[in-house]
């Protein structure tokens, strides 16, 4: 089967079985979104939707974050992952956010990589969920599903996963194809065990087709 023949039946299905795709992280605007991921960096979206309500009631916007203290931003995200670097990046986004885009969560994926905490993953998330770009964000989700799948063939980076997808998945469906192999992932190509058998892509597989259980 050729590359594009396959990238047009997985999303074929994908548009079939899972026509609403979107971020399961709970936020009501940019900022909100943008603290919200760089929270999400290898700490489960249901940990991250526990710690957002009382950081945001305290810390309702960029100007108040900016003046926190970074103890006390610790204190509000302890529960999540690696809590010491992620409050730095948090109050130093905060305050360039303030600083220099005039508390505006920036639309370009060069301007948001400028914030503390904001690799391309995070500024693609953002870009795509936030201002509807054709952007796609690779996590380990979308480089291990994408792999699985034969939809990239020897990408060793994040990087050489977005770029081999995004040549072959159309422009206005990158945004909502983050979503599908996130869940994917997350649902049912799980890294140790995936559920093959519950898996409606298997006969499309590299992985199933190699490890068929």
């Amino acid at each position: 089967m050729r590359l594009n023949e396959r990238f047009k039946l997985i999303i074929e299905w994908f548009k079939e079985n899972m026509p609403v795709a979107e971020t399961e992280l709970h936020y009501t605007n940019p900022y909100e979104l943008l603290v919200a991921v760089i929270l999400s960096a290898q700490c489960t979206d249901k940990r991250v939707n526990q710690i957002t309500p009382p950081f945001f009631e305290r810390f309702p916007s960029a100007e108040v974050l900016a003046n926190a203290e970074i103890s006390e931003v610790f204190e509000y995200i302890k529960s999540c992952s690696y809590p010491n670097n992620k409050s730095k990046s948090l109050v130093g986004m905060a305050q360039k956010l303030v600083g220099e885009f005039k508390s505006i969560v920036p639309s370009d994926v060069n301007d948001l990589q400028k914030l503390p905490g904001v690799g391309r993953k995070t500024a693609n998330v953002i870009a795509s969920v936030v201002y509807d770009k054709p952007a796609l964000a690779v996590d380990t989700h979308v480089f291990r599903v994408s792999a699985r799948l034969g939809l990239t063939r020897d990408a060793k980076t994040p990087l050489e996963t977005e770029k081999q997808l995004v040549k072959y998945i159309p422009e206005e469906l990158l945004a909502i194809a983050h979503h599908w192999l996130i869940l994917h992932g997350r649902y049912v190509c799980l890294a140790r065990k995936p559920k093959c058998n519950e898996c409606g892509l298997k006969h499309l597989c590299h992985y199933y087709q190699k490890n068929g259980e």
